[in-house]
């Protein structure tokens, strides 16, 4: 029997199951089967999009643990943020493992959730520019911001909630209609310019862009003995051997990407990572320091599964302070326009949408999307959301909630390897950010310039979102 004979036979097999006919697999006999769909075409899409969405693992958490978690930030004038603190920056250390842990706990839960409530195949994860809002702008950097991160996480419990009821009485697909379509397209741009520009700084990502007194920022990537206090250049500019890494990551995805190679930001993540581990060379992520030390000592581990003392339903409903209220509110109208769109541009690309653009299922798609913001705030995390990447899986043939349960599959086995993925530093998934940022900015051609009335606020919208993360910084430095 050849390859193609048995593959055939157990497409054939698996169609004429239960499991077939529940996920409308071609030759199932089931109402509405979906035509061109094959078990182990599904196996093969789902995979493709896992390696393609894997990145978030790490990038997630490293972006998550800025934000200090639970730990408490004993602060001094000369150390405001503790940056210089061993056992603070151990505690972080240890909130990112919790968080590597725990984003790979919530995609596989949520990646689960919309595959078999919804039969699509979309994976499900932390989204990137909602998981820097809520670091930097909710929380802020290791902690310096006016909510506490225990207060953020239950302002994203409180989210999902509304979320879900709003899914039930179809509210949210009316809302994501009636607001105009060049803000809808501009909020993505200007998230894409967000997590760009996180992606040039050092503390997330290649180092590029640092802090200036006067200009606000400037170029940075000075080795660390050119710093003064405040972690401003003195001089060496653009000497830093990580950063020159960084940019090495960055032109290696950027090359994959444009040979369509499955898996090419992880690809790029995986060999700037694997460059750092040696801890002799002048660019390890494991100095001869106490933190270096225990950093070296989890990464030995290679297998092993971590506890999640740091992040686990870590709530203070304390809903006083405006500043929550406006994270609520943010977080439910971006996360409205992010997840309602991908899924809706996901299923055009698909193809299985109907004539009113409407998709099957898409109440339970929203339901299940609900459920996983409420499950990824129980984790500690900023909410989930459908990923833009479920569309390699769609390009090789996906189209059932098979593919997401794939991807989740891939989720689980990476629960086991947080030691490794706790070991990728900031300048190898720095140029992830930049790279996720540039495909979220493509969009702006499709916002009408030639009219103003669409043109300004868009670009107000779309340059805000940076903007306001550069003030704030400077905000935070006055106060120093």
């Amino acid at each position: 029997m050849t390859w193609a004979e048995y593959a055939n036979k157990i497409n054939n097999a698996v169609a004429g199951s239960r499991v077939g006919r529940y996920f409308q697999l071609e030759g199932s006999g089931a109402y509405r089967e979906r035509k061109g769909t094959r078990f182990l075409t599904e196996l093969r899409a789902g995979v493709t999009t896992f390696f393609a969405m894997a990145y978030i693992i790490s990038v997630n958490a490293s972006i998550i643990s800025e934000s200090g978690g639970t730990c408490e930030c004993p602060r001094t004038p000369d150390d405001p943020v503790c940056d210089n603190n061993e056992e603070y920056m151990q505690c972080v250390f240890q909130v990112k493992l919790d968080m590597i842990m725990a984003t790979a706990i919530m995609s596989m839960i949520a990646s689960v959730l919309i595959g078999v409530l919804a039969n699509l195949p979309l994976g499900l994860a932390p989204g990137m520019g909602l998981n820097a809002y809520f670091t930097y702008n909710v929380v802020g950097y290791h902690g310096s911001g006016k909510v506490s991160y225990q207060t953020a996480v239950a302002a994203v419990l409180i989210e999902g909630c509304i979320f879900l009821i709003l899914s039930i009485f179809g509210i949210r697909q009316w809302l994501a209609r009636v607001i105009p379509m060049s803000i809808k397209v501009a909020m993505g741009c200007g998230i894409g310019l967000y997590l760009c520009f996180i992606g040039l700084q050092s503390s997330a990502g290649i180092g590029i862009v640092g802090l200036d007194k006067s200009t606000l920022v400037a170029l940075a990537a000075c080795p660390d003995q050119y710093k003064d206090a405040d972690g401003i250049c003195t001089g060496h500019t653009m000497e830093s051997p990580t950063t020159w890494m960084g940019i090495l990551g960055l032109i290696i995805m950027v090359v994959l990407t444009m040979y369509r190679v499955r898996g090419a930001i992880l690809i790029g993540i995986v060999f700037i990572a694997i460059t750092s581990w040696p801890r002799v060379s002048y660019v390890t992520y494991f100095p001869y320091t106490e933190t270096g030390n225990a950093m070296f000592d989890y990464f030995k581990k290679v297998v092993t599964v971590h506890p999640l003392d740091h992040v686990l339903a870590k709530f203070h409903f304390d809903l006083g302070s405006r500043e929550i209220w406006i994270a609520l509110i943010t977080f439910l109208y971006v996360d409205i326009l992010d997840t309602t769109g991908t899924m809706y541009s996901m299923a055009r690309y698909g193809g299985f949408t109907d004539k009113t653009g409407d998709f099957e299922h898409s109440t339970y798609a929203f339901i299940a999307d609900a459920i996983a913001v409420i499950v990824g705030s129980c984790f500690g995390s900023s909410p989930c959301t459908a990923f833009v990447e479920s569309g390699t899986g769609i390009s090789e043939g996906g189209r059932t909630g098979i593919t997401a349960i794939t991807i989740a599959f891939g989720f689980f086995i990476s629960i086991f390897f947080s030691p490794i993925f706790a070991s990728f530093p900031p300048w190898a998934t720095g140029p992830a950010l930049i790279v996720v940022g540039s495909m979220m900015a493509t969009s702006v051609r499709n916002i009408n310039w030639d009219y103003p009335g669409d043109a300004i606020p868009a670009f107000l919208t779309l340059t805000v979102m940076p903007f306001t993360h550069v003030l704030q910084k400077l905000d935070d430095y006055k106060t120093k």
